[in-house]
């Protein structure tokens, strides 16, 4: 949950009785100090058709991930089998992504696109080049695999490829900041009742 009261922002897992910076009560504050749900940017990937999904290598983001290990990628079909690609191939699998970031790849009312989701996927990944031993870790990997199967979606529909730093700036930077912020918070309050965060004096 975060409140807001006497200039200060208040981040915690239960509501407390009364401001822990100013002892004040929140109805005084008004509905500033109404509390807001903050939504878990973290997806079950197996329930995110369609998508391009993110995850640590190992382990989870909220139990196991410290901002600098690894992390892997894939893309879902129709039912929310994640396609990804390693030094075995490409895999597919319908379990072990239950904590995700999850980016979307259709808007909705592509409906002929959605039909031919599952078939493109499935053609796109038998490809000799992501036969397993043309895995590389920093230059052919799943982030190369899932970029090219977007890419070769768009070429399907006419449209320009996107570059790495492209897609990266656009779509999964904007998800692992706030999923950066939620984590951030999420460890502070493993070992505290509350994080408190100041304002600035109001001008």
């Amino acid at each position: 949950l975060r409140m807001r009261h006497c200039r200060t922002l208040l981040y915690c897992r239960r509501a407390p009785p009364r401001c822990p910076a100013c002892g004040g009560a929140w109805g005084a504050a008004g509905l500033p100090a109404a509390p807001v749900r903050l939504r878990c940017p973290f997806r079950h990937g197996h329930g995110q058709p369609r998508a391009f999904l993110l995850r640590p290598s190992r382990g989870t983001f909220l139990q196991d991930y410290d901002g600098s290990s690894d992390l892997h990628v894939g893309i879902t079909n129709s039912k929310g089998v994640v396609y990804s690609y390693d030094q075995e191939g490409v895999h597919r699998a319908a379990s072990g992504w239950e904590q995700c970031i999850s980016i979307p790849l259709l808007q909705p009312g592509m409906w002929e696109l959605q039909q031919h989701w599952d078939h493109l996927l499935e053609e796109f990944s038998q490809g000799e080049a992501w036969l397993p031993h043309r895995y590389d870790e920093q230059e052919h990997n799943c982030y190369t695999y899932a970029l090219a199967f977007i890419n070769h979606v768009l070429s399907s529909q006419g449209k320009e490829p996107l570059s790495k730093g492209q897609f990266t700036e656009r779509f999964v930077l904007p998800e692992t900041r706030r999923a950066s912020r939620y984590l951030t918070l999420h460890h502070e309050l493993t070992h505290r009742d509350f994080y408190m965060v100041p304002l600035p004096e109001e001008q």
